[in-house]
């Protein structure tokens, strides 16, 4: 009698722990699968190494050019967070923004991105073909990479709010955004801000016709010697815009634009023309032109020839190598030897 009872209490409080760890497992398995469904993480990695034979900045070494971490999270089918940054070099916040898809025709954005100013700034690192990522003037006029001392170094970055979308079945999309115009995890410099905006026509699939604007008024944050009359926190007007056409096509993708600045009373002007020519599955040549004007006034320009090839050994991975030969119309040419491998995830 007594082993009876024994087995029937046991049972009584088995069968219900039992089901319990059922229903928590059930439970894990749903938090598992709506994080899966929501929650999006993606990186890149690029290595590489760097031959410069410039007189006055000689440089021969293995370097991290970028480590980057990205997140992006579902809240609701039409509603959106995105999340990236940098651990390479001097670790930081690049983009965090929230955004609402209302149509095709109407979104809307707001935090810190990518400045929707011509075709190249707005593009990923991981599929431009340069290792030196953008063209001078795209470097230079979008704050990319401190070229200009006047604005700084924001990878192409600000703080703002755009809306955006596709109209006429894709015929014609447009950007428009009010920005701070003071770049990356910075509160604007004066109580101006900058209007930003980027038209593209795709008439047929693979071609399309574009142009985009910046307008505004800086506040200096470093003196520049191609504009000396601006000194370190004056408000200047800085003004940039761009046009431009684009084909992408099984043989080759083709880019170009023509680009222009002023910053106060000096104008800038630049243009470029890059291909890549896919030879085979796997490989393509590389080839450009790139010129680019700081100041018209005093012809401090610079051309740049680029020749490489690439290699996709793995779907977003690939290894490259690319000689520029860089004339300067003032000061020394010199050659630069670059090869670099992406990783991707």
């Amino acid at each position: 009698m007594r082993r009876l009872l024994i087995i029937l209490l046991t049972c009584t409080l088995v069968g219900p722990l039992s089901a319990q760890e059922k229903q928590d497992s059930t439970a894990l398995k749903q938090v598992i699968n709506t994080l899966k469904e929501r929650i999006t993480l993606e990186g890149y990695l690029q290595l590489g190494y760097t031959y410069d034979d410039l007189e006055s900045s000689k440089t021969n070494t293995f370097d991290i050019k970028r480590a980057i971490l990205m997140a992006r999270g579902k809240i609701t089918d039409r509603w959106s967070c995105y999340f990236m940054f940098s651990l390479a070099n001097s670790p930081r916040v690049l983009e965090a923004y929230t955004e609402y898809h209302f149509l095709p025709e109407l979104s809307v954005r707001i935090g810190e991105f990518k400045t929707m100013y011509s075709f190249e700034n707005p593009m990923s690192p991981s599929v431009l073909e340069l290792i030196n990522v953008n063209s001078q003037a795209v470097n230079y006029l979008s704050g990319y990479n401190g070229s200009d001392p006047l604005y700084g170094s924001h990878t192409g970055r600000d703080i703002g709010i755009m809306i955006y979308g596709d109209l006429f079945k894709k015929l014609l999309s447009y950007k428009l955004a009010v920005m701070n115009g003071q770049g990356i995890n910075r509160k604007d410099g004066n109580n101006q801000k900058d209007i930003v905006g980027n038209l593209l026509i795709t008439p047929i699939k693979g071609l399309s016709f574009g142009g985009s604007f910046i307008k505004g008024k800086g506040c200096a944050v470093a003196a520049s010697d191609v504009n000396p009359g601006i000194k370190v926190g004056d408000n200047y007007t800085r003004n940039r815009w761009a046009v431009g056409a684009k084909l992408t096509t099984k043989p080759v993708d083709f880019r170009t634009e023509y680009l222009a600045g002023k910053d106060g009373q000096v104008k800038s002007v630049g243009y470029y023309a890059t291909a890549s020519i896919h030879l085979l599955p796997k490989f393509d040549l590389i080839a450009s032109y790139d010129f680019f004007n700081k100041n018209k006034d005093t012809e401090n320009k610079q051309t740049n020839y680029i020749a490489g090839l690439q290699w996709w050994f793995y779907p977003k991975c690939r290894l490259q190598v690319q000689y520029t030969y860089c004339d300067r119309h003032h000061g020394d040419k010199s050659n630069l030897l670059q090869t670099q491998v992406q990783v991707r995830f």
